[in-house]
């Protein structure tokens, strides 16, 4: 089997055909950094930076395998109330029709979040797929349920040619601990120098949990969070810190990198501010990995 990966970003989706044993012909992103850094990590593709809008459908490999993490700005609730650009974040969706049509894949995988199902147009996008003879089923899933010390639910389309529907037989693995990702270090500092509002949810998550657990800057969570489940969602910023009696300090960005089960020798921007933002936006391998692994068994 033979896979490309249309906003490859990272890597995740990537990485994840890797340990499935897929080759990975050829990988886009419009984003230079991006492009530089996947490709650090996967040398042997082929890479291209461009907008895939106007991407030349010939020039990519034959491949058995489309995979696609169009953009989710426009989708997710985190990111607020609609705006102007977020019509053209959504739109990167029909890239994912213009390749499937020249190339046909056997599969299709599309990565996104949950709300990408209820974009006003998923029922236009879907009959395009559709009409190009493929059969579609939506898979939402939890990368906890697959091994990642990460609670981090999206829905993954399971596209397919012909006119049986394919649900994945994916095995549940073990939650992992998000204490499993800590490492010694970081920049710790005094609770005691915090704000007050900052000094409160410390105090809250103590009742909760003791002198040690993780808590969220921003986000839905109140409290904090035992180290004894996995993390909640990793996002584009700093989210999560790590509570030691009276000292705290922010995740690491190699933290960060276990959470979403990325291996630790997976190079990272240079930027940890840019470095975050991409493991943020990233596709969990072990995720990937076991889809994809289904889809060959199936093929």
């Amino acid at each position: 089997m033979k896979a490309v990966d249309l906003f490859a970003g990272l890597g995740g989706f990537s990485e994840g055909a890797r340990m499935a044993g897929v080759e990975v012909a050829w990988a886009a992103n419009h984003w230079p950094s991006a492009v530089e850094v996947h490709a650090s990590n996967h040398p042997e593709t082929a890479h291209a930076c461009q907008d895939l809008h106007q991407a030349d459908w010939s020039a990519v490999p034959r491949h058995n395998l489309l995979l696609a993490s169009p953009a989710c700005q426009g989708h997710s609730r985190a990111r607020g109330v609609d705006r102007p650009h977020h019509d053209a974040c959504r739109s990167t969706a029909w890239a994912v029709v213009s390749c499937a049509e020249y190339h046909r894949p056997e599969f299709a995988v599309v990565e996104n979040v949950p709300e990408f199902l209820k974009w006003t147009l998923f029922p236009a996008w879907e009959n395009a797929m559709q009409r190009l003879g493929y059969t579609l089923t939506p898979h939402v899933l939890d990368s906890a349920d697959h091994g990642v010390p990460q609670h981090r639910r999206r829905v993954f389309v399971i596209c397919t040619r012909g006119k049986h529907t394919l649900r994945l037989k994916l095995q549940t693995r073990p939650h992992v601990a998000a204490e499993t990702i800590l490492e010694e270090g970081g920049k710790w500092s005094s609770i005691e120098d915090k704000v007050e509002a900052t000094k409160a949810r410390v105090a809250e998550g103590r009742k909760q949990h003791g002198s040690r657990f993780l808590m969220a800057y921003y986000g839905n969570e109140k409290g904090g969070r035992s180290l004894r489940r996995p993390i909640g969602t990793v996002t584009t910023r700093d989210r999560y810190a790590l509570i030691d009696g009276d000292r705290m300090r922010m995740l690491t960005v190699q933290e960060y990198r276990r959470a979403m089960g990325f291996p630790d020798g997976y190079r990272l921007p240079a930027s940890s501010t840019l470095a975050k933002h991409m493991i943020g936006n990233a596709v969990c391998p072990p995720v990937a990995r076991d889809i994809i692994t289904e889809l060959k068994e199936a093929a």
